[in-house]
């Protein structure tokens, strides 16, 4: 009889231990080390890639090179953060908590392609045909172009595919699948890892496009083993803003786009709708304006949006003053409240800080720390920024204002949403006056300080 073989594997990171832990030696995390069956002695081991093909040496002036391959979804929000359609024998994994709508919008693409007469196969293995159907019902998607499977073994879902050939499959989803190459339970690590491998093999040996479901942990990364991210091509995360009827749907990893892309939806009765102007959707603003509140211009994948963000500068009612940042990074509004005090003798040191980027969107780009500074001298002081005025620049050590990337980009789409007043690095200051617009140009803090004075 085979002898049976186990690891210890953390589930973040995909390290291998040679015995359990509580922490793992590789990422540093705690509780992550669980025991995975690697199947018996005797099982073939998977040596080819993720390919499944054997390759062979070539020099890289003899490789082909061909633009790639796109197919239209039909909903052009997800078709911008793929970087352009579906290619042809990707893999992409999309994620999400549990009702943001994964299912709804993959059955809603499914259906556009299916329409488009692309062979389409939908895998489930969580939920019944007559589920589907209902919710297929309730979008008014057209029942007769979809092809159903309800199966959880890799193998039987290829045999399937085998027979009648379809361009792009859904697998909802891969926590739910397993491999009789692998002993373990399904929704193991070593089954997840698996299962995505063996998929991945076949998609890119038989030029079919295959979607991923995956689940989501309590701090919003993907379940299961890190090497999952690894495998698959492109890694969608979908999520709610603040506002439950909007769905925001990020890329962070594309190898056929940028990352960092967002598509933006709005979750209705009938399924999710593209939001065409993502900028109005976190401008929802109240008609009077208030102390501690601007807008800001970020740029996000190939787009500008326009955000609006808070601050609440308080007195301390105890002996250690709060600072919380709620969209952006903590350790970033410490040091410009640091920045604050040494450059613009503004003091906050007695005062507690809150900070908050509207709508629940995150932010990563540097360019919005002017506008972060900015609402909290409002706050502090009590002074209201007028409602047509935005800002953006990174700010440095030394107090100086530095450009940033898309300036005109940005400035031409706050134009289109009405704003007539911008306090922007000098750096990104167009060359020639643009109509409808008066624009501050500031090289620094104290710069930026004084024309803030100016147009209240």
């Amino acid at each position: 009889m085979a002898k049976k073989n186990t690891a210890f594997v953390c589930t973040d990171c995909g390290a291998d231990t040679p015995r359990w832990a509580g922490q793992c030696t590789a990422c540093q995390a705690w509780n992550t080390i669980k025991e995975v069956h690697l199947g018996s002695s005797n099982t073939p081991s998977q040596r080819r890639g993720y390919s499944g093909e054997k390759s062979n040496v070539q020099l890289l002036s003899e490789v082909s090179i061909k633009q790639t391959e796109r197919r239209s979804t039909g909903i052009s929000e997800f078709d911008r953060v793929l970087g352009g359609g579906i290619v042809h024998s990707s893999v992409v994994l999309i994620g999400g908590t549990p009702g943001a709508g994964k299912s709804t919008l993959l059955l809603q693409v499914i259906a556009n392609l299916a329409q488009q007469n692309t062979s389409v196969l939908y895998v489930s293995g969580e939920e019944s045909l007559q589920q589907i159907a209902e919710r297929a019902i309730r979008l008014g998607l057209p029942l007769d172009s979809i092809q159903m499977l309800t199966e959880t073994s890799v193998q039987s879902i290829c045999d399937t595919l085998d027979e009648i050939k379809p361009d792009i499959l859904v697998i909802d989803s891969i926590q739910v699948m397993h491999t009789q190459t692998s002993d373990s339970t399904p929704g193991s690590v070593s089954q997840v890892k698996e299962s995505a491998s063996y998929l991945t093999q076949y998609a890119k040996r038989n030029n079919v496009s295959i979607f991923m479901v995956g689940h989501v942990t309590k701090d919003q990364s993907l379940a299961g083993p890190m090497t999952l991210s690894h495998i698959v091509d492109t890694q969608l995360i979908l999520a709610s803003t603040d506002d439950a009827r909007f769905r925001v749907l990020r890329a962070d990893k594309n190898r056929f786009g940028s990352v960092g892309e967002l598509g933006f939806f709005a979750m209705e009765s009938t399924g999710l709708k593209e939001v065409k102007n993502p900028s109005a959707m976190f401008l929802n603003r109240t008609e009077k304006p208030s102390p501690g509140s601007v807008v800001t211009v970020l740029w996000e994948g190939t787009r500008p949006l326009l955000v609006e963000i808070q601050a609440l500068v308080t007195e301390c009612q105890y002996g250690n003053p709060r600072r919380l940042a709620v969209g952006f990074d903590q350790n970033r509004l410490a040091m410009l409240l640091a920045i604050l005090t040494r450059h613009g003798g503004i003091f906050t040191a007695s005062d507690e800080i809150y900070a908050n980027v509207v709508g629940g969107i995150k932010v990563t780009e540097t360019s919005s720390d002017l506008a972060i500074i900015i609402s909290i001298v409002s706050s502090l002081k009590d002074a209201i920024v007028p409602h047509d005025c935005f800002f953006f620049g990174e700010l440095g050590l030394n107090g100086e204002i530095r450009p940033v990337a898309n300036g005109y980009a940005r400035l031409n789409d706050a134009v289109k949403h009405g704003f007539k007043r911008a306090i922007i690095p000098k750096a990104n200051a167009p060359k020639k006056a643009m109509q409808g617009i008066k624009i501050y140009p500031v090289s620094s803090l104290t710069e930026a300080l004084s024309a803030l004075e100016e147009i209240r």
